[in-house]
C-alpha cells in the first residue's frame, strides 16, 4: 500500500476545504457557546475543546476518508481551525478585565499584575477545590454586610470578580457584561474546623438541699470573644467549646464602683433581677471593680516579647498583624521599661537583648526583621525567654513574659501537661506570662489557655489591629499590672429561699469547696482596672418549672437559721496582695434589697450582662435558654448600649445578627 501511495500524485492543499473546515468549526463554537458567558471555561480548556470539533469534523458528509491524502489535508485544516477557535475565544473576550496571566499549573497562573486577578469557579468542580488551591487571609472569605452567601450550586454557575489576591494565585475567569449583586460574591472562606479547644459542658443544675455550696476561680481573659466574633465575621458559627461565656461575659466593661485605694483591690456588688429567658428563675450578679491604677504609679516592666516565627505564622492575620500589635504596646510603657524579643522557629534565639523603651527605633527595627519559617520549637522558645526574663528580674516591678503564636507547638515539649508542669514551675520566680493568640485554622487555644493559666497571666486573642489597641493600649494597665492575685469566690446559697441553681460559664475554672481556704491553691489574677462578672441562674422556693423533683424517701432538711429568709446567699471571697502569700476574706450577703422587681428596671449594666449570656449558651446549644432566640437577645440589648465610647456593645449586637444568618460547620468537618 505504501508503492501504490507513493506513486499516486501529490494532493496540494485545498483552499475551499481549508474554508470549509473553518466554516464548520466556527459554526460549531458558536452554537455550543451562544448561551454561556463569554470567554474560555474553565472546565474546557482549549485543546479538549479542538478535539471535540475534529471528531465533529469527521462526521460531516463531505469528509470522504476512502481517499488518504484528503484525509491528511483535513486534519491539516482542523488543526488552523483549532487556532482558529483561540482567535475568536480571545477576542471575544472584553478588553481591560484580564491581564494576561500566564498559567503555570492547574488552577494557578501569574497575573501581569497582581491588583488585577480574575477569579472563577469551575463548572464541574465543587467549591472546596478552589478554596484548597487559594491560600486564605483573613480578608478573603469575609462576608459583607447585607450580602447574602452563595450557596455552592450558585458558586459552580457564576463567575464573579474577586479583588483577593495571595501569592499570585489565580483561576482564568469569564466575566459577563452585566452582573447581579450574587454574581459578585465568592466566598472563599471556608471553616475547616482544625482549631483546637478543650472540651467543655455546660455547668449542670444543682440542688440547694444537696449541694448548697459553689466555688470557683475568677477568670479575666477575653479570647473567645474575639474569636467568636471572627467566626463569624467570616460568615461561620463558631465550635461549641470555643464559646466560653464567662470570657464573653468579661470582654465588655460595666460601671461597677472601684475601690478608692490599692489597699483594698477591688470592691465586689451584687444584684438579682428576673431571668430574661425563664420566667421561673433569677439571675443573681456578682460584679468586681478593680483598683485604677494611675499611670504615674505604674511600676516598671520587665517584658520578654516571645515570637513564634513558625511557618504555620506565615499568613497576613498572624506574623503581621503581630508585628503591629506590639509596635502598639510600645506606645503604652514608659522610657524607662525594658523590652525583650526571643523568637522560635525550628530553634529558639535572642533577636533584641533587654532594650530600654525609650530606645524606640532599636526595638521597631527588630520587630521588622522578623520573618516566618520552618517548624516550631515552642519549648525551647518558652525556656529561653524565662531564662532571660529572670536575668533582668526586678523585684519592685513586673516581669512579664508575652507569648505570641497561633499554638502550633511542633518540636520539643508539646504535651499540654509537660509544658503547665513547666509553667507552674516558673511562676514561683516571679515570672508571670500571657498569651496573645493569632490566626485561625490550626489555632490551638487548648494549650495557649492552659499555658496563660498556669503562668499567672491572661489569654487574648488578636483578630484585628482593633482588638490589639483594646488589648494592648486601652487595657494596657489591666493585662499587665496585677493588683490582686489567686482570687476565688464561694457562694452558698440559702436553702430558705433557694431551691435550685446553676453557674453560667466557668467549666474550666471550678474549684473544690475544700480549695477555698487553702491559700496553696492557685487561682486566677486581677489587673489594675479590670471588671470580672459573673452570674447564677437560681430557682426561687416554690417556683414552678423546677428541673429537679423531690425524692421520695428523702428526710425532711434542717430548717434554716432565724433572719436568712431575706437573703438569697451568702458571697466570700479570697485574694491576696501581689507581694503577699496570705489571703484577705471579703464577705457580703445578697439579699432582696438587691432585686428588681423587673427586666426593664434592672440595671442597664445589668440587662447587657444579661444579653451576652444569653448568647453565648444560645451559641452553645442552648440547653437551658428555651425558645430564646438571636432576636430575642438582638430586642434585650438594644437598650443598653448607653455612652458606649468605642462601639463594643454596638458591634455585640451586629455580631448577634450575623450568628442569625451563619452556616454551622458540615458534619464532616467539625
Amino acid at each position: 500500500m505504501e508503492r501504490a501511495f507513493e506513486r499516486q500524485a501529490t494532493v496540494r492543499p485545498s483552499d475551499a476545504a481549508r474554508q470549509a473546515a473553518m466554516r464548520a468549526a466556527t459554526e460549531a463554537f458558536e452554537q455550543e457557546n451562544a448561551n454561556v458567558h463569554q470567554g474560555s471555561s474553565i472546565g474546557s480548556r482549549l485543546r479538549e475543546r479542538g478535539n471535540q470539533l475534529l471528531i465533529a469534523l469527521k462526521r460531516r458528509p463531505f469528509m470522504d476518508f476512502a481517499h488518504p491524502k484528503l484525509t491528511h489535508l483535513l486534519a491539516g485544516g482542523a488543526s488552523l481551525a483549532v487556532l482558529a477557535v483561540a482567535v475568536v475565544s480571545i477576542d471575544h473576550i472584553r478588553p481591560g478585565i484580564v491581564s494576561t496571566p500566564v498559567e503555570t499549573k492547574l488552577g494557578q497562573a501569574t497575573p501581569a499584575d497582581e491588583k488585577d486577578v480574575i477569579a472563577a469557579l469551575p463548572d464541574s468542580a465543587p467549591v472546596a477545590r478552589l478554596e484548597e488551591e487559594v491560600p486564605k487571609t483573613k480578608e478573603a472569605g469575609k462576608q459583607q454586610p447585607g450580602i447574602p452567601p452563595v450557596s455552592k450550586r450558585e458558586n459552580r454557575a457564576q463567575f464573579s470578580f474577586s479583588p483577593q489576591t495571595t501569592g499570585g494565585v489565580v483561576a482564568n475567569e469569564a466575566t459577563s457584561g452585566l452582573r447581579s449583586r450574587d454574581d459578585t460574591v465568592v466566598r472563599q472562606y471556608r471553616d475547616q474546623g482544625r482549631d483546637k479547644f478543650s472540651d467543655i459542658t455546660s455547668n449542670p443544675l444543682k440542688v440547694v438541699a444537696k449541694d448548697p455550696v459553689s466555688t470557683f476561680s475568677i477568670d479575666v481573659d477575653t479570647a473567645s470573644y474575639a474569636f467568636v466574633r471572627n467566626a463569624l465575621n467570616n460568615g461561620v458559627l463558631p465550635q461549641k467549646d470555643a464559646v466560653r461565656v464567662e470570657e464573653m461575659i468579661n470582654y465588655f466593661d460595666y460601671g461597677y464602683q472601684a475601690p478608692e485605694n490599692r489597699n483594698q483591690p477591688f470592691r465586689a456588688n451584687v444584684s438579682v433581677m428576673p431571668t430574661p429567658w425563664n420566667t421561673n428563675t433569677k439571675l443573681l450578679r456578682i460584679g468586681i471593680k478593680g483598683f485604677e491604677l494611675p499611670k504615674t504609679e505604674a511600676p516598671k516592666a520587665n517584658l520578654v516579647f516571645l515570637i513564634d516565627t513558625s511557618g504555620s505564622m506565615n499568613a497576613p492575620d498572624k506574623l503581621p498583624l503581630l508585628r503591629n500589635s506590639f509596635k502598639l504596646l510600645l506606645s503604652s510603657l514608659k522610657p524607662d521599661d525594658t523590652v525583650s524579643i526571643v523568637t522560635y522557629a525550628g530553634s529558639a534565639g535572642t533577636v533584641l537583648e533587654p532594650t530600654r523603651v525609650a530606645d524606640r527605633n532599636k526595638i521597631l527595627s527588630a520587630l521588622e526583621r522578623l520573618n516566618a519559617g520552618g517548624s516550631t520549637a515552642g519549648a525551647e522558645g518558652i525556656r529561653q525567654a524565662y531564662q532571660l526574663a529572670e536575668r533582668q528580674i526586678d523585684n519592685a516591678g513586673v516581669n512579664r513574659v508575652i507569648l505570641a503564636t497561633d499554638g502550633d507547638f511542633n518540636v520539643g515539649i508539646s504535651d499540654t501537661g509537660e509544658l503547665k508542669s513547666f509553667i507552674e514551675r516558673k511562676r514561683a520566680s516571679g515570672v508571670t506570662l500571657s498569651v496573645l493568640g493569632f490566626g485561625r485554622g490550626n489555632y490551638n487555644d487548648e494549650l495557649m489557655q492552659a499555658l496563660a493559666q498556669n503562668g499567672n497571666g491572661n489569654a487574648a486573642y488578636i483578630d484585628t489591629l482593633s482588638e490589639a489597641r483594646k488589648v494592648l493600649v486601652e487595657e494596657a494597665g489591666s493585662t499587665l499590672f496585677t493588683i490582686a492575685k489567686d482570687v476565688k469566690l464561694q457562694l452558698e446559697f440559702n436553702p430558705a429561699t433557694v431551691s435550685e441553681y446553676r453557674l453560667i460559664g466557668y467549666e474550666t475554672r471550678l474549684l473544690n469547696r475544700e480549695d477555698f481556704n487553702n491559700d496553696k491553691v492557685d487561682a486566677g489574677d486581677i489587673g489594675a482596672g479590670h471588671t470580672v462578672t459573673a452570674l447564677y441562674e437560681i430557682t426561687p422556693v416554690g417556683a414552678n418549672g423546677r428541673l429537679v423533683d423531690d425524692l421520695r424517701y428523702q428526710s425532711e432538711p434542717a430548717k434554716p437559721a432565724t433572719g436568712s429568709a431575706e437573703e438569697y446567699a451568702f458571697i466570700k471571697i479570697r485574694y491576696k496582695l501581689p507581694d503577699s502569700d496570705t489571703s484577705t476574706l471579703i464577705t457580703a450577703p445578697v439579699t432582696r434589697v438587691s432585686e428588681a422587681a423587673s427586666v426593664a428596671k434592672a440595671s442597664r449594666d445589668d440587662r447587657f450582662a444579661a444579653s451576652v449570656a444569653a448568647f453565648g449558651q444560645v451559641l452553645s446549644g442552648g440547653r437551658y435558654t428555651g425558645s430564646f432566640s438571636y432576636d430575642d437577645v438582638v430586642s434585650l440589648a438594644q437598650s443598653t448600649k448607653g455612652e458606649d465610647r468605642f462601639g463594643y456593645r454596638a458591634e455585640f449586637i451586629n455580631l448577634v445578627r450575623l450568628a442569625k444568618s451563619a452556616a454551622a460547620l458540615e458534619p464532616g468537618e467539625q
